[in-house]
């Protein structure tokens, strides 16, 4: 049972609300030197070990900053949905390649994605487009480019 107190409700819309109000006014406010420092995540990571739900065994991984996605089967738009990309910064265990994405990359990464789809079997694992990959500015997929291609394409 949950018990509300007269004015609880209006303390925490006040409470939000100032929060919010900070945030913005940390956001508007920010220096350049704060924006530098929440630059892109993206870098390997060795020494781990990851196994997908077929039973690959994966020692590093790329660890980067990523936009929401649907995580497919296989690198193909029409692949079922096994997944779907909802946090950032994710890994990516290895690369393939696949049918062009909206910026004209055919480079595909292979993840788990946050949330499963479709194949519950599969445990989100699959593929997302290069565009969702948040690389540096500039560098070139696969990032980086001793990132091991997926031992199954």
């Amino acid at each position: 049972m949950h018990i509300t107190t007269p004015g609880a409700g209006r303390r925490r819309r006040t409470a939000l609300a100032a929060a919010v109000g900070a945030l913005l006014a940390g956001t508007v406010l920010a220096s350049p030197a704060r924006a530098a420092a929440t630059a892109t995540t993206c870098g390997m990571r060795e020494g781990i070990t990851m196994r997908d739900s077929v039973g690959n065994v994966f020692g590093r991984a790329l660890y980067c900053d990523n936009l929401p996605s649907d995580v497919y089967a296989r690198a193909a738009f029409d692949a079922p949905v096994t997944g779907w990309l909802v946090l950032s910064p994710s890994w990516f265990t290895c690369y393939t390649n696949g049918p062009k994405d909206t910026q004209g990359n055919t480079v595909w990464y292979y993840t788990q994605g946050d949330q499963v789809g479709e194949m519950p079997r599969i445990k989100a694992w699959g593929t997302v487009p290069a565009e969702v990959v948040q690389v540096p500015a500039g560098a070139a997929h696969p990032y980086p480019a001793d990132l091991p291609r997926c031992p199954w394409y």
